[in-house]
């Protein structure tokens, strides 16, 4: 989460925009900085998260800050500043000291052009670096501004227009950005380790406009904004990091008149992304509130949102608890847990097929051969044994229909189209498609359906599914 809005480029105005976030908290939940008000200036504030109640330190410098000034916490409380002087962006960190502020000055980017926008990326995850993107006419340069040992450092400079900005795992070495191409906009990979080299990530059709919002490195929960389900209208999906399955955009997620932002995943739910508990800020006309939704549930639950809450701002406890922080004029520095409802039994049996489902696409092709050639041959080895002849009394080894929910509305990406993941199912307006059974198979030869799914180089060896 960025602590001031993503400015959009300056010769891209109907690029889709995100909501600003008013807080930004650390990845460990430990600390959130943010600016204040108060007397008509603005000022620089720490929150300290951690222990049994949160409380705020102010600080302040020498002079008010700009409304534009964006802050960003480390581990270690200090908090990252950044300004803007005379066309260069300086940078330091900010730590209390009695009554007063102290403040360790970094360096400064300069941008000579001033086309070029700088904003400071969403925190790192380990906690001891900061990151910046600068988005010029036709490149973007990724700077590391904090945590280095020289200052600010250039570290690549990525072909095309950036944005967006998710960490895809824990270590801070994997960066997926939005990169605009020929008017086409996709994610890509930038690998830190290997010198900034980039990587595709994410396309679902050739033109498609592609998203990476949120990322989950312990269960691989991808979050995804896309029009290739309905062109020129963006769509929130969900895929698996690594997957080869197709991305899905479930109809619960598709709120005409409103706008759904996801903010925070649930952590801790390795190797079970539709188990995990996604937190939304829904913007309508009335306002900003909260929703939560999981992909195994398949229905998203708006909430009312704490008083004075710092909308698009939260973190979730590995245990499912929405921590969401709140100012009110009674409580300057809160923090508000919301219990979100229990998983649904067609939840739990979502998951269960999800599971088979992922196990039997990654599993080798001489393994799944030798399955079925052995499921070919139980039934002759059964006839032969009277206790195995079929029967009325055998009927209670066969699931209901209903013990499987059906599966999203799924979009298997093509090269040049987008081709329903099922071709015989025709698309409905909800996010469930029937479940195809051998009855409904139609006769001869039917060509494959070939679903391009989620770039899995360099990324299938760091998070499995």
């Amino acid at each position: 989460m960025t602590a001031c809005a993503i400015e959009p480029s300056a010769d891209a105005d109907d690029e889709p925009r995100t909501p600003p976030a008013t807080c930004a908290i650390t990845a460990d939940g430990t600390y959130a900085a943010r600016l204040a008000r108060k007397d008509g200036c603005w000022f620089p504030e720490r929150w300290t998260l951690a222990g049994p109640a949160p409380y705020a330190v102010p600080l302040p410098g020498n002079q008010p800050e700009e409304s534009g000034t964006e802050v960003q916490p480390l581990a270690d409380g200090r908090v990252l500043i950044q300004r803007r002087a005379a066309g260069r962006h300086v940078f330091s960190l900010l730590y209390p000291t009695g009554p007063g502020t102290g403040e360790l000055p970094l360096g400064a980017v300069e941008c000579p052009d001033e086309s070029t926008r700088l904003r400071l990326l969403p925190p790192a995850p380990d906690g001891e670096r900061a990151f910046a993107l600068a988005v010029g006419r036709r490149s973007t340069a990724l700077w590391q501004v904090a945590g280095g040992a020289f200052g600010p450092e250039q570290l690549a400079d990525v072909p095309g227009r950036c944005s967006g900005g998710v960490w895809l795992d824990r270590s801070g070495r994997m960066l997926a950005l939005d990169r605009e191409v020929a008017g086409r906009t996709k994610a890509v990979v930038v690998d830190l380790e290997r010198g900034g080299e980039v990587s595709p990530l994410l396309q679902i059709a050739a033109g498609s406009d592609d998203r990476l919002l949120l990322a989950d490195p312990d269960s691989g929960l991808l979050l995804i904004a896309s029009d290739a389900p309905s062109p020129g209208e963006p769509r929130l999906g969900w895929g698996v990091l690594g997957s080869t399955l197709p991305v899905r955009f479930p109809e619960s997620l598709r709120l005409p008149g409103r706008a759904l932002t996801p903010f925070a995943i649930q952590p801790g739910q390795v190797l079970l992304p539709e188990n995990c508990a996604v937190a939304l800020r829904v913007d309508g006309p009335f306002g900003s509130w909260l929703g939560v939704w999981r992909p195994a549930d398949r229905r998203l639950h708006e909430l009312p949102p704490p008083a004075g809450w710092l909308a698009g701002t939260g973190l979730w406890t590995p245990d499912g608890v929405l921590r969401l922080p709140y100012v009110t004029e009674d409580e300057p520095c809160g923090v508000a847990r919301v219990t979100v409802p229990e998983r649904t039994a067609m939840g739990q049996a979502t998951t269960e097929q999800a599971a088979r489902e992922r196990a039997a696409a990654e599993r080798p092709a001489a393994e799944r051969a030798a399955m079925e050639r052995a499921e070919q041959a139980r039934p002759e080895r059964c006839a032969s044994g009277p206790s195995e002849s079929p029967g009325p009394a055998d009927s209670s080894r066969v699931p209901p229909a209903t013990e499987v929910a059906p599966a999203d509305r799924e979009v298997a990406p093509a090269a040049t189209k987008v081709v329903p993941a099922v071709p015989e199912v025709a698309p409905a307006a909800t996010d469930v498609a029937p479940a195809v059974t051998e009855a409904s198979q139609p006769e001869g030869p039917v060509a494959p359906c070939r679903p391009v799914p989620l770039q899995q180089a360099p990324l299938a060896r760091l998070v499995t599914n």
